[in-house]
């Protein structure tokens, strides 16, 4: 299972790579729409660089409720459980 600490490095780098958003600022707590300003085509990307990294797409059920880099987080690693079973 990938750690909460290497997804959380991977999302900074997507944000700053894909967004322009500046590592700092994506913390756990950081909500994707109000603190980081990612809208619904933003997301598409993100969706992209998450299937890359777990060789699977997401789920619209997983990703309709997140709001939070955390959010992101559980997600990407429930994926990556799913990809070991």
């Amino acid at each position: 299972m990938l750690t909460e600490e290497y997804i959380l490095n991977q999302l900074r780098d997507w944000m700053d790579e894909l967004f322009e958003i500046d590592p700092s600022k994506v913390n756990m707590d950081s909500n994707l729409y109000t603190d980081l300003d990612v809208d619904s085509i933003d997301a598409v990307d993100l969706v992209v660089k998450i299937k890359n990294l777990t060789g699977k797409m997401v789920e619209p059920e997983d990703f309709k409720n997140v709001r939070t880099v955390h959010d992101v987080v559980l997600v990407i690693q429930k994926m990556s459980i799913e990809c070991e079973a």
